[in-house]
């Protein structure tokens, strides 16, 4: 087997593992917190806000891996990144 082949065939097995955990990370149904909802945060996989006012509250998602190594998402209410002002 020439190396051409095998660069190929190891460039497509990363491909489709990159897509199989993007697949998983859309398909988790988001779980909304409310006070005292048990985390179980290994891992922090990304941070969205919804683009909102200039300060004021808008609503949030915690996208996570867990202790067991599943994607999980956590959608949350906080204050925006813009309020600078005594928060």
């Amino acid at each position: 087997m020439n190396t051409k082949a095998v660069y190929a065939a190891c460039l497509f097995a990363a491909l489709n593992i990159c897509t199989l955990s993007a697949r998983a990370e859309a398909e988790v149904t988001p779980q909304t917190y409310t006070y005292g909802t048990h985390l179980d945060i290994q891992k922090v996989v990304s941070l969205t806000q919804d683009t909102g006012p200039s300060c004021g509250i808008v609503n949030a998602r915690l996208t996570y891996l867990d202790s067991q190594g599943k994607t999980q998402a956590l959608n949350y209410s906080k204050f925006s990144d813009d309020c600078h002002e005594g928060n």
